[in-house]
C-alpha cells in the first residue's frame, strides 16, 4: 500500500461525505495534497487541501477542516493506519499512524525482501532508458560514468515501479569519430613497420590506440600494411565496445540493448525518417544540403540534416533512432546526456514531432560535469589529448560502490566534485561508509547472536508490540517512505533520491542502535527476540536499497 495516496483518497471520501452531508457545499473535488509535516509534533502526515478549497467552498479553512476531520474519525476504526486525526490553523488536517500499524510494517518488511517498496505506477507500460551512449573510440571515462550510474540506478527504480524497462546503450560506430579511430590506429601499427607517420591533433592520442596497433601487429604482423582504415576502425571500435561493456559491467551496469548508430544505415531508417520528413513538408534542399525547418517549431535558425557531400549530420540518425524508440512501442523513454547535449537535444525531438509524434514520450535528463579531486587537487583531463581518469582506473582506486553512490549524491543539474580521498575513507564522514555500516550493524547483531548459542529464527513470532523506543518508531516511519521516492524517481526521472533517502535511513538508523540494544545482559528476553526481529527488517531493508542503488551490502567492513 502507497500510505500517502491511500490517506489522500481518505481524505477526498470525507469531503465527499460531509457534501452529501450537509456540512460542505457541492463542489467538484480537487487532487489532495499529502505532505509530512516538518515538525513532527504535528503528526505523521498533513493535508493543507482546506485552504485550497475555501474558494469553493466560501467557507473558512478552519471549518473546512474540522468538517472534513469529523468525517474521517467517525471511519477511524475501519483504518487501522491511522490513530488520530486533528485540526491546527489556519486550516491543517492532521493525521497520526498507529503505533500497532506501525510495528507490524516489520514483518512486512521480512516478508516483502527484496520487492519491499514495490509500487504499481507502471504495470503494463514500457520505458526505455538510454545512458552512457560513448562512442566506441576511447575508455569509459568519469564524466560519462555519471550518466551510466544515473540511468542504471533510475531503470532500477522504474522496475520497481512496475515498469517494463529497456536499459539502452546507442553506440556511434559510424561517421567522422570512427574514420580518425580507425586512422589513429592504423598510424600508430604503420610506426610499429618503421614506417614514418604522425597522429594529427585531431587524431585520437591515448596510450589504448598503441594498445590496439600492438595487438593487430602480433596477430597480423605486417600483412595489415596495405590494409584500408576500415580495417582499423572496425577492430579499434569492437574491441573497445568489449571492454566499455566490461568496464561498466564492474560497477554493476549491464544493458539489455546495444544499438549500434550503423544498424539506422543498413536498415535504411535513416533514408526512410528523412524522406518521412520531406513528405511532411519539412525538409527542403539549399546549397546542395538538406535542412530541417525547424524554425516552425520555435528554434532559432533551421538546421542541415545531410551535407551536400551526401554525410549526415548527427541530427539526422538521431532523428531516426528516435522514431524507431516510439515505433518499438515504448510509453516513456529517457535519454541521460551530457551538458554538451544542452542544445542539440531538443533538436531531435523536433524531428519526432515532425514525424508525428507528441515528443512528450521522451523525457531528456541533462547532467553536469564531474570533475575529479585528489589530494585536494582537480585532476586536468582530455579525453582527445589522452589525459583522463578511466573508469577502469577508478575503480581500481576506489572501488564500485563509491562510484556509484557519489554519481548520485546530487541533482544531475548540479556538477560533481569527485573527493577519491573521502571516498575510501572509513568513517562516518564517508557517506557510502555511513549507509553500508547501517547493514553491517545488523548482519553484526545476528552474528553475535548465533555465536552466543541463541537459535538463528528465535525471533519469529516475536511480539512486535514491545517495540516502542521513539527511535524504533522513528526508524519504521522512515521505512514507509521508501514507496513514495520510488515514485517521486519514477515520474520525475532523478535518481538522486534514492541517494538522499539512503542517507537519512541510515541517519534513523544508528541512534536507533545505540539506544536499542538487544545482546546486553538487562533487556528482557521478549524485548530481546522484538528488536532482533526490528534488526532483521532494517537489515533487510538496507540491502534493498542499497541494491537500487546498485551497491553491495556487506556484512563486514
Amino acid at each position: 500500500m502507497q500510505l500517502n495516496h491511500q490517506l489522500a483518497a481518505d481524505v477526498k471520501t470525507a469531503v465527499a461525505a460531509a457534501q452529501q452531508a450537509g456540512d460542505l457545499p457541492l463542489f467538484e473535488i480537487p487532487a489532495i495534497p499529502i505532505e509530512q509535516p516538518r515538525d513532527a509534533s504535528f503528526g505523521d502526515y498533513a493535508s493543507p487541501i482546506a485552504m485550497q478549497l475555501a474558494r469553493l467552498a466560501r467557507m473558512a479553512p478552519l471549518k473546512i477542516a474540522q468538517a472534513i476531520a469529523t468525517h474521517i474519525v467517525a471511519h477511524l476504526p475501519q483504518r487501522d493506519y491511522l490513530a488520530a486525526v486533528e485540526v491546527a490553523p489556519p486550516g491543517f488536517i492532521n493525521m497520526r499512524l498507529a503505533e500497532s500499524w506501525l510495528q507490524n510494517l516489520v514483518e512486512l518488511i521480512i516478508e516483502e525482501g527484496g520487492e519491499y517498496g514495490r509500487i504499481s505506477l507502471g504495470i503494463g507500460k514500457k520505458a526505455q532508458i538510454e545512458c552512457v551512449s560513448a562512442n566506441p573510440t576511447g575508455p569509459i571515462t568519469l564524466g560519462r560514468t555519471r550518466g551510466g550510474v544515473m540511468g542504471d540506478t533510475l531503470a532500477r527504480a522504474m522496475r520497481a515501479a512496475g515498469y517494463d524497462v529497456t536499459l539502452e546503450y546507442y553506440y556511434n560506430d559510424a561517421g567522422r569519430q570512427i574514420t580518425l579511430l580507425g586512422e589513429s590506429v592504423q598510424i600508430r601499427y604503420q610506426q610499429l613497420l618503421g614506417e614514418t607517420a604522425e597522429l594529427s591533433d585531431d587524431h585520437y592520442q591515448g596510450d589504448y590506440i598503441g594498445d590496439l596497433a600492438q595487438e593487430l601487429f602480433d596477430q597480423h604482423g605486417d600483412s595489415l600494411r596495405a590494409a584500408p582504415v576500415e580495417t582499423f576502425a572496425d577492430y579499434a571500435k569492437n574491441r573497445i565496445a568489449e571492454r566499455q561493456k566490461a568496464s561498466l559491467k564492474r560497477i554493476n551496469i549491464e544493458f539489455d540493448v546495444y544499438y549500434g548508430e550503423q544498424s539506422l544505415y543498413e536498415s535504411g531508417r535513416v533514408w526512410l525518417a528523412l524522406e518521412e520528413l520531406q513528405e511532411r513538408g519539412y525538409v527542403y534542399e539549399k546549397d546542395g544540403a538538406h535542412w530541417f525547418r525547424t524554425t516552425e517549431f520555435g528554434d532559432d535558425k533551421d538546421r542541415v540534416l545531410v551535407k551536400a557531400s551526401g554525410e549526415p549530420t548527427y541530427r539526422m540518425p538521431d532523428i531516426a533512432y528516435h522514431y524507431h524508440k516510439k515505433e518499438r512501442g515504448f510509453d516513456v523513454v529517457v535519454d541521460f546526456f551530457g551538458p554538451d547535449h544542452h542544445a542539440t537535444a531538443p533538436q531531435v525531438l523536433m524531428g519526432v514531432q515532425a514525424l508525428g509524434y507528441d515528443p512528450g514520450f521522451v523525457q531528456t535528463v541533462l547532467h553536469q560535469i564531474v570533475s575529479l579531486v585528489r589530494g585536494g587537487e582537480q585532476v586536468k583531463m582530455s579525453t582527445r589529448r589522452g589525459q583522463y581518469v578511466t573508469l577502469d582506473e577508478l575503480v581500481d582506486e576506489v572501488g564500485a560502490d563509491p562510484i556509484r553512490y557519489f554519481m548520485l549524491s546530487r541533482s544531475g543539474n548540479s556538477p560533481i566534485e569527485f573527493d577519491m580521498d573521502l571516498a575510501v575513507e572509513r568513517s562516518d564522514k564517508n557517506p557510502v561508509y555511513y549507509i553500508q555500516n547501517a547493514h553491517v550493524r545488523c548482519a553484526g547483531i545476528f552474528r553475535q547472536w548465533e555465536a552466543a548459542g541463541y537459535d538463528p529464527n528465535a525471533d519469529a513470532g516475536a511480539d512486535l508490540s514491545l517495540l516502542t523506543h521513539e527511535r524504533e518508531l522513528v526508524f519504521l516511519r522512515k521505512a514507509l517512505e521508501l514507496t513514495e521516492v520510488l515514485e517521486t524517481m519514477a515520474t520525475s526521472y532523478e535518481p538522486h533520491h534514492i541517494a538522499f533517502y539512503a542517507y537519512n535511513l541510515a541517519a534513523a538508523f544508528h541512534p536507533t542502535y545505540e539506544a536499542c540494544r538487544v545482546l546486553h545482559s538487562d533487556v528482557p528476553e521478549p524485548l530481546r527476540l522484538a528488536r532482533l526481529r526490528f534488526y532483521r527488517a532494517a537489515q533487510t531493508l538496507f540491502a534493498r536499497v542499497l541494491d537500487l542503488m546498485g551497491m553491495d551490502a556487506p556484512e563486514v567492513m
